[in-house]
């Protein structure tokens, strides 16, 4: 199967966050402290359309949204993004489309900044080495106070 990565329309918005909403149910993280609680979960073309702030999502040859990944700006480190809301559908894990998702993510973000910081949790196992396979190291704490204060495992990568 083919994929495109494109940067994320109007169109996208309701496909993304359910995607987004049904990851976070299979890993019980359904709850405040998440991006389950984030507003601005349907809205991410509006969000996301700025010069240091992208979003995009992969779409497959039948034109069907299967994932996306986001590039967001840290308040208070300048020089440092955030890897933002990376999920795909169950179906195509293990496709080779995450990578093609990150790899977009953090050549986008070189351009802007140094290092790349990230929150997942610790049941996201695969995640958690995928994210290590890319240079990650892990945290012993967060870089900086986040509204997912329920999310227990950080990574920085720094370029």
């Amino acid at each position: 199967m083919k994929y495109i990565i494109r940067e994320i329309e109007e169109k996208d918005d309701l496909i993304i966050e359910k995607i987004i909403r049904d990851c976070l149910i299979e890993y019980g993280a359904n709850h405040e402290g998440t991006a389950w609680a984030d507003p601005d979960l349907n809205k991410f073309s509006k969000i996301y359309n700025k010069e240091k702030e992208k979003y995009w999502v992969a779409e497959d040859e039948n034109g069907r949204i299967v994932g996306g990944v986001g590039i967001g700006e840290i308040k208070g480190l300048e020089d440092v993004c955030e890897l933002q809301k990376m999920y795909c559908i169950k179906e195509v894990r293990g496709s080779g489309i995450s990578h093609k998702l990150i790899e977009k993510a953090l050549d986008f973000s070189k351009q802007y900044y140094s290092k790349c910081y990230l929150e997942t949790l610790e049941n996201m196992g695969a995640a958690k080495k995928f994210y290590e396979k890319y240079g990650f190291k892990r945290l012993d704490k967060p870089l900086i106070k986040t509204e997912h204060f329920a999310c227990d495992v950080c990574y920085l990568l720094e370029f």
